[in-house]
């Protein structure tokens, strides 16, 4: 095992980079916490509504399927990039070493985006734990939840995160591999409650065919691709895994195996709990008018009564509160990683890390924003869920980067391989994903619903237009002053150490 540590140190100083965290984490804890920021349980529970609305069974069972082979070519893409740099920046770094030439597409468009999207991923899981909650005190009680109310609760959810994610490495790690045997137990537990305890089932045309439209626009083609957002939201996360690589025995092996494991097995963990809510499903028509802070509360409420209900929701309540908890871990390490290269301001205290190998300033960082982001819920739903969905938007951008340089500059962007890589198939398979990817960014930004009015509007173009602005004015006025690619920190640590022995020899002399 020293040996796995040896080979990944080294080749982290051969990328630039010293060693400054503990190399604790094993496969099982790098593929937890990828699939712990996918959430499998909680993006199909979440989200639910939202394929279930647009195309019904028809669209969520095929939208599922489909989208879950292209975002395992992004998978496959991003993981042939993360065996051959295998460092904490994860998209950022990448962009940075294949696009050397090019500063500001790393340090702006890669990763000052995917770390305010993170940010916003977090802020959005635990301002959904707080919805879980509420639903299941309005379960339990008979009394709807204010957004007064549901907001502290968030707020209380946003600081359980940053004191876990304070603990450190060996904190998440363990909880990361919780989570993997939390999420096959509990999707048992959820399947087998709603196949056994629902009063009819539906059936299998139903399932497979049966085309719903609440949206109000017409075109059926149309309709089914918005159900596409759903699949696309819930899965991703995968490449999660590069951000704890410096942490992890053997990154340049683990982390990419990390980065595909965790899709396949979402795969086919989503499509056994997404059957066994669609045979269950009482009444499409009452999950629409439902009064509870979450649709698919009605849908268990519906199915297996209100005692077994509250068992439902607190088996992926737990689930959603470890997936937006590894969202803040993912953010405070790419904060950390664009300090160390001069990427963002407060260099020094971004990299501090405490007695726990934290970088806590980025943790309580990321706390801090999701905290104010969550009082919007008060005044308006609408305006929240634009800024949230601006985040799953951001990430499709994020992994559109490096993606692009591949297929356009296949030869010069990677030269060194990993043990990972694609061969032949690189090329094709780069191709596939930055169509994909395009194509889903257009989609998200589209109206979901006809007519189109000022309280149904999709905001998303505004919120990741001002992300942009934010992000361009902060290059403008302060990046392309300090950032001018990767910081070689071995360079300096070899040279401090040089000094040493040179002051050492004077003192002798």
């Amino acid at each position: 095992m020293t040996g796995d540590v040896s080979r990944s140190d080294q080749r982290l100083h051969e990328l630039g980079y010293k060693s400054e965290f503990k190399r604790d984490m094993s496969l099982f804890g790098v593929l937890g916490i990828s699939f712990c920021a996918i959430g499998i349980l909680t993006g199909m529970s979440s989200a639910f509504q939202t394929g279930l609305f647009s195309g019904g069974p028809l669209g969520l069972f095929w939208g599922w399927n489909i989208c879950s082979i292209f975002m395992m070519l992004i998978a496959m893409s991003l993981a042939e990039i993360c065996s051959a740099y295998p460092t904490m920046g994860g998209l950022y770094f990448w962009v940075c070493k294949m696009k050397p030439d090019k500063p500001m597409l790393g340090c702006k468009f890669t990763g000052w985006v995917y770390s305010i999207a993170m940010t916003f991923t977090g802020t959005s899981g635990n301002l959904s734990t707080a919805l879980y909650l509420a639903s299941m005190a309005e379960v339990g009680t008979g009394r709807i939840l204010t957004r007064v109310e549901i907001t502290a609760i968030a707020w209380g959810v946003n600081i359980a995160s940053g004191i876990l994610n304070t603990i450190g490495t060996k904190a998440i790690g363990g909880m990361s591999n919780f989570y993997i045997w939390w999420t096959l137990a509990g999707t048992v537990v959820l399947v087998i409650t709603l196949l056994v305890k629902a009063p009819t089932h539906n059936s299998a045309e139903f399932v497979f065919t049966d085309y719903e439209n609440f949206t109000g626009w017409s075109n059926r083609g149309f309709v089914v691709l918005l159900g596409f957002l759903q699949a696309v939201y819930t899965l991703e996360g995968c490449e999660t895994a590069a951000q704890v690589a410096e942490e992890a025995k053997r990154a340049e092996f683990l982390a990419p195996m990390a980065v595909m494991g965790s899709i396949a097995g979402s795969w086919l963990i989503g499509l056994i709990y997404m059957l066994s809510l669609l045979f269950s499903v009482q009444s499409i028509d009452s999950v629409a008018a439902t009064a509870y802070a979450l649709p698919i509360t009605q849908l268990f409420y519906d199915a297996v009564g209100p005692k077994l209900t509250i068992v439902c929701l607190t088996v992926v309540c737990v689930s959603q509160f470890m997936a937006a908890a590894t969202a803040f871990t993912a953010s405070s390490r790419l904060f950390y990683a664009l300090a160390r290269d001069n990427a963002c301001p407060a260099k020094r205290q971004f990299m501090a890390l405490n007695r726990f190998q934290a970088p806590y300033v980025g943790v309580w960082t990321s706390v801090l924003i999701g905290c104010i982001i969550s009082c919007a819920y008060i005044g308006s739903a609408v305006a929240f869920n634009a800024i949230l969905s601006s985040a799953a938007i951001a990430v499709m951008l994020s992994y559109v980067q490096p993606i692009t340089i591949r297929v356009f500059w296949p030869d010069e962007s990677l030269p060194e391989k990993g043990p990972f890589h694609l061969g032949r198939w690189s090329w094709p398979v780069n191709v596939a994903s930055f169509c994909f990817t395009i194509f889903i960014c257009v989609l998200f930004v589209l109206p979901t619903a006809h007519p189109t009015t000022a309280l149904n509007m999709n905001y998303a173009i505004v919120a990741i237009g001002g992300v942009i602005l934010l992000v361009g004015l902060g290059w403008l006025f302060w990046g392309r002053f300090r950032f001018v690619g990767p910081v070689r920190t071995a360079e300096e640590e070899r040279a401090a150490a040089a000094g040493a022995v040179e002051q050492e020899d004077e003192k002798k002399r």
